[in-house]
């Protein structure tokens, strides 16, 4: 069999400067490049905007990221595209589109002529794959995320411009169910989306033993009921629901890996609520060290207002730990069964406390949950993506005189 050649689209994708920043994104490409079927390359572009003004401390987070690297065996360029603040938002796909054309064309005129485009997040980065696929008669296959469609078709031109770049796909993707609902909902025939959810590395996420969970519990200080929540520091993440619940559950510990604009009002919060001496904020850790951190929690607590298909959850689930976790998009299609955790019932501090108090009056084994993880392996999804890709790539060929 041919092995297939691909070049992967994405914005949203780890750098060395940024290693965490769309570690989803690469954690689905390795999978798909371990087959030994596709030979894969990633272009993974980074905004640019003039350091000025109140921009520059933004732009900061961007200017040290390498042109190229190879990250896990893949190698990966990070050319730059003009961000415009503010007005940005319906001129992104094409402005995106432009600035990496040229790329496109130099890693084709370099020999790797590839067969098929496979852009993920819907906007820009779909629409923007879907206009290089015409520039450069490829076909493009598109993966949807989250807020991509559960939120920015709300926006008129931005939601045109995903009916096009859908129109114009030779296949479409998204992690979960309620968003290839979203999807239909603009118009696209069910048989053209594929629902492909993400995975989790049953390796490296795994039940830490007795003597690894105690040093773990030391390292982060508990001693009590311990809760986690992991994510950006920001608002629709939820945070400051998991603090205000605590004064309702005593004697539970938290603890925050993240970093964000939410830092000092959430240190704020824990203070005024009373609880600041059972919260501990870690700042962001190396994904390495997330099977540490699960391991160590009774329950994660995910209280987002958004989430497409939270890596997060099945994370903690295969360190054995369950969760807690707002009703959301993808949300219950993870959380299904007792083993896996309890959906809150409704996305408040109240409800994240009653969620809370639910699960701990029901504690599944932390077996049972490993257990319910496994079920959730990267190989049905990345036979499905090896699956539709040989199927365009034939199709592409029969079509082509």
């Amino acid at each position: 069999m041919r092995i297939m050649r691909i070049l992967s689209f994405t914005t949203l994708y780890p750098n060395s400067a940024q290693p965490i920043h769309g570690v989803f994104v690469e954690n689905r490409l390795r999978q798909l490049a371990a087959t030994g079927e596709v030979e894969l390359r990633v272009v993974a572009p980074v905004p640019w905007f003039p350091p000025i003004g109140r921009w520059a401390g933004r732009y900061g987070m961007y200017v040290n990221a390498p042109r190229r690297e190879v990250r896990h065996g893949l190698s990966v360029e990070h050319p730059r595209y003009p961000l415009v603040p503010k007005i940005g938002m319906t001129i992104a796909p094409t402005l995106l589109a432009l600035s990496q054309r040229a790329t496109v064309a130099r890693i084709i005129r370099e020999g790797y002529d590839f067969d098929l485009l496979d852009a993920h997040y819907f906007y820009p980065d779909g629409v923007a794959a879907a206009l290089l696929g015409h520039w450069f008669n490829k076909p493009v296959v598109i993966t949807g995320r989250g807020t991509d469609l559960s939120q920015i078709p709300a926006f008129s031109l931005p939601r045109r411009q995903i009916q096009w770049a859908a129109a114009h796909a030779a296949g479409m993707i998204t992690v979960c169910q309620a968003l290839k609902d979203s999807l239909v909902g603009l118009g696209v025939a069910e048989d053209r989306v594929t629902v492909l959810r993400n995975g989790v590395d049953l390796q490296s996420f795994r039940r830490l033993s007795d003597a690894e969970r105690t040093a773990a519990r030391e390292k982060y200080g508990l001693s009590g009921f311990a809760l986690g929540s992991v994510g950006h520091l920001i608002e629709r993440k939820g945070h400051h629901l998991v603090i205000e619940a605590l004064s309702k559950l005593p004697g539970t510990q938290l603890c925050i890996a993240g970093a964000g604009p939410e830092h000092h009002r959430l240190m704020a919060l824990a203070q005024t609520q009373g609880v600041a001496d059972r919260v501990r904020l870690l700042g962001v850790l190396p994904h390495s060290d997330l099977p540490r951190l699960y391991g160590a929690l009774d329950a994660l607590v995910l209280a987002s207002s958004r989430e497409g298909w939270a890596n997060v959850l099945l994370e903690s689930m295969a360190c054995g730990t369950p969760v807690v976790a707002s009703r959301i998009w993808g949300t219950p299609e993870v959380v299904s069964e007792p083993a896996a955790g309890i959906l809150m019932p409704e996305r408040s501090g109240a409800g994240v406390a009653a969620g809370v108090k639910a699960l701990m009056a029901a504690m599944p084994s932390r077996d049972a949950t490993r257990a319910y993880a496994e079920r959730f392996s990267w190989d049905a999804t990345t036979e499905g993506q090896l699956s539709l890709f040989r199927t365009i790539i034939a199709q592409r060929s029969q079509a082509v005189p």
